[in-house]
């Protein structure tokens, strides 16, 4: 129930992970800073809108999102990846009525405008107005992204994250600690860690030692497993680039400490497209140390993304692309259609490639991925496995098996299991699948 006494903020928060850990940030110092945060435009008194502005359908959507607050409530506060630079000019021209444009992870300059346009009740006492300790979270109570960085030391072609966002900065290992202590006890029961290059932290600070309870841990990505796994929920490993030290976190997974799960970013197959792409890694080493991994943990899950139509993809590096995929044999796989991206060096590339083959190629790629899935998740048929409950209702019980990252995998369907709630853990045998999905009872 809204406090009378407290003013009212309308928050709007899109794009990925990233961006709504932000949001969290920002609601968790609003919150404690006497702001009640409601979920109408008639009832807030600003609105916050955090923007992504990865690829132009992402800034579209930002822009209309904007547009429509302006509409419905007059007063709009602007944050996240469209507020640096040429974007940050294109929102103030395209809405001028904009109180006030900063960019990611600028914390204390949103509430800063937020302080300035509409000031907090000075009756308000944080010692008695309580915040949960875990912060203001906009996932679901049993899970939770941790950003273990900001940034990004890659300069991939197609790509205007470092623009946006600037180079690396580490979190120091301390604070992810304490951070992902407190969504335990708050009662999260899986940890999603999150940043633009996992695999990269602690680069920026040579992998300095910090301090979490008294014990010493550096900051790298394995010590950082290791100690995650003390507190007995799922952790699960996003934007992991396939650096030779992520060999490391493999037998973690193998042992049960962490979900054997893995998010590598790969974007193609061909090795003339990664030059062109300026990507870290080359296409053939994947492949080797996909095989490696497997010889070590043979139940891990490898998800990725990957980019058709990127400029001068011909024929030749598409079809190599598609073997690629034939012998890596992902689990989950994301495909996008190449997008110019304001400011990407891509866009400067010769021979672009049409719509139409774009979408053809699009198609021939997902088609051979949906065979690929299909088979995998029919070979989960009479196997049992722990499903995580993320939602009940009248009909049924629906989860996530390790395989499965909210929001971008696959589900597991419960029928007529209505006795659970989420963030319950369960075990049950598959009895079904399709391509993406599985039932199980």
């Amino acid at each position: 129930m809204n406090n009378p006494d407290k003013q009212k903020v309308g928050f709007i928060s899109l794009g990925c992970p990233k961006a709504l850990v932000d949001s969290e940030r920002i609601l968790t110092q609003l919150k404690m800073d006497g702001y009640d945060i409601v979920p109408s435009y008639q009832d807030a008194e600003v609105v916050v809108v955090n923007t992504c502005g990865f690829i132009d359908s992402a800034k579209q959507e930002s822009l209309d999102a904007i547009g429509e607050a302006i509409s419905e409530n007059g007063k709009v506060i602007v944050t996240g990846c469209m507020g640096k630079g040429d974007d940050a000019n294109s929102i103030m021209e395209l809405h001028p009525k904009v109180l006030a444009v900063s960019g990611p992870a600028a914390y204390e300059e949103v509430v800063g405008a937020v302080h300035e346009y509409v000031p907090p009740n000075p009756h308000h006492d944080p010692y008695t107005d309580l915040v949960p300790p875990q912060g203001i979270k906009l996932t679901p109570r049993h899970y939770a992204y941790l950003k273990i960085s900001e940034g990004c030391n890659h300069r991939c072609s197609f790509c205007i994250i470092p623009d946006m966002r600037g180079d690396l900065v580490s979190r120091p290992i301390g604070d992810v600690m304490e951070e992902a202590e407190r969504l335990v006890r708050a009662g999260v029961r899986e940890l999603l860690v999150i940043s633009q290059d996992t695999s990269a932290y602690g680069i920026d600070t040579k992998f300095r030692t910090g301090f979490w309870n008294g014990r010493p841990l550096k900051t790298h990505m394995q010590q950082l497993c290791e100690a995650l796994a003390d507190f007995g929920v799922w952790v699960r490993l996003h934007y992991v680039y396939p650096y030779p030290h992520v060999d490391k976190v493999i037998p973690l997974m193998a042992e049960g400490k962490i979900l054997p799960y893995l998010d590598v970013p790969l974007q193609h197959g061909s090795p003339d497209v990664l030059k062109r792409m300026k990507r870290p890694a080359a296409a053939e080493k994947s492949l080797e140390r996909i095989q490696a991994w497997r010889s070590v943990c043979p139940d891990i899950t490898l998800r990725s993304t990957f980019i058709v139509g990127f400029p001068g993809e011909t024929d030749k590096d598409f079809d190599i692309l598609l073997d690629f995929i034939d012998e890596a044999q992902l689990d989950r796989v994301g495909c996008f259609q190449y997008s110019p991206v304001k400011g990407a060096r891509a866009n400067d590339l010769p021979n672009h490639v049409p719509e139409e083959l774009k979408q053809e190629r699009w198609e021939r790629f997902m088609a051979l991925q949906q065979e690929i899935s299909t088979a995998k998740l029919q070979q989960k048929l009479g196997s049992t496995i722990e499903i995580l409950i993320d939602e009940v209702d009248s009909e049924g019980a629906i989860g996530r098996s390790a395989a499965d990252a909210p929001e971008i995998d696959g589900k597991v369907f419960l029928d007529g299991v209505t006795d659970l709630n989420p963030g319950d853990l369960v075990e049950a045998e598959v009895t079904a699948a399709n391509e993406y999905d599985l039932w199980a009872g």
